[in-house]
């Protein structure tokens, strides 16, 4: 299953990314994790040490130069099949397996800036970004997360008809729940019908019905153990809230599965 993560910054899309690839790789399944935000921090909520990060594709000139100018002319369809395993880095588990289960493998790759994505190709970076991109999300039959920026045109139409489903994720305020609005637009659009709307650090209320927010949602209360630890420890994994996590990403996984009523709008954890 290919799942996109987009949201306004700061509302905690990286922190769920992480936690549903988590959660999977507990439960024996292997995780592709493609960080494709400008802030590049999936790697640490994660759990990785700045030391431990793998370079982002986009400083590669090597790889650029290789893939992009091979034979002297300029590929800009390259072939990328091979780069994954190159470029990735292994993720630590953030808690034990599931009773019963031999743990999964994670694997971070790190992309980079994709710039002027709506307008074809920027740069020959880009086009290199773009392919491994869709190579990851089209041809690897393994589950894939990818931490998007707001936008989705990092994904391309063809791309896009690829992923399994979009995870839109938003705080509790009109700002953030616009952003969410215009992200759901944009995917529908590529044909990305497959959406879930998650209100994180949802205290209750009821949000807005704003054209383009995805009807089901899931609600996430705020976790006190990664308030009192996020100062001084960048991961995101290993919560005192762990078991209720588990909870939550089942229930999201099952709904982007087709395991849940599409008429039950609402569930709260």
């Amino acid at each position: 299953m290919k799942i996109a993560f987009a949201g306004k910054g700061g509302v905690g899309k990286t922190s769920l990314c992480a936690w549903v690839a988590d959660w999977l790789a507990r439960s024996g399944r292997n995780v592709w994790l493609v960080d494709a935000d400008t802030a590049l921090s999936l790697g640490q909520a994660s759990g990785l040490g700045a030391d431990a990060l793998p370079e982002p594709l986009v400083r590669r000139g090597d790889l650029v130069r290789e893939r992009i100018h091979e034979g002297g002319f300029l590929n800009l369809n390259p072939e990328v099949g091979d780069l994954p395993e190159e470029l990735a880095v292994d993720v630590p588990l953030g808690g034990e397996p599931l009773p019963g289960v031999t743990a999964g493998r994670k694997r971070l790759i790190v992309m980079g800036a994709v710039t002027n994505a709506g307008g074809g190709c920027a740069c020959d970076a880009n086009a290199l970004l773009k392919a491994l991109l869709a190579h990851i999300v089209m041809d690897r039959d393994e589950w894939v997360l990818v931490d998007l920026e707001a936008g989705v045109e990092h994904l391309g139409r063809g791309t896009a008809a690829h992923v399994d489903g979009l995870v839109v994720v938003s705080e509790p305020s009109m700002r953030s729940l616009m952003t969410g609005a215009e992200v759901g637009r944009m995917a529908a659009d590529l044909g990305l019908e497959n959406q879930v709307l998650v209100l994180n650090r949802h205290a209750g209320g009821e949000p807005p019905r704003l054209d383009g927010l995805p009807e089901w949602r899931l609600s996430v209360p705020p976790f006190e153990g990664l308030a009192g630890r996020q100062m001084t420890d960048a991961s995101v994994l290993g919560l005192p809230e762990s078991g209720l996590l588990d909870g939550l990403v089942r229930t999201l996984l099952d709904r982007l599965a087709g395991r849940v009523n599409r008429s039950n709008e609402q569930a709260i954890l």
